[in-house]
């Protein structure tokens, strides 16, 4: 008796594996319905933000808290540094970009 090829063998293989596979699984496949709680996506974009977490402490604040939390960190408080040391800083701030331009100077 002749053989088959081998290409040929694995070829009638598969498909009296799939024939199979199908007369198994014929009527046992079933839809999962989605999610009772999966809200859609175009729901939620539609969807107005009334809370917000703090940005410090991560506190849940309301709308109105949460703008006003945004606006006193907006504004930036009143300078509280001594005018002697202002100057101080001025003076470092000057001989870094002094020895910058010149790295020879001995200051």
């Amino acid at each position: 008796m002749k053989r088959l090829p081998v290409k040929f063998q694995f070829v009638v293989l598969g498909v009296i594996m799939a024939v199979m596979v199908g007369i198994i699984n014929h009527g046992v496949t079933i839809a999962v319905p989605p999610p009772k709680e999966d809200i859609p996506e175009e729901i939620l974009r539609t969807e107005i933000i009334t809370i917000g977490r703090s940005p410090i402490d991560g506190k849940i604040l309301t709308a109105s808290e949460y703008a006003e939390l945004q606006e006193q960190l907006r504004t930036i408080p009143p300078r509280k540094l001594s005018p002697s040391l202002r100057h101080t800083v001025f003076l470092l701030r000057m001989r870094r970009i002094l020895l910058q331009i010149f790295p020879f100077l001995d200051i």
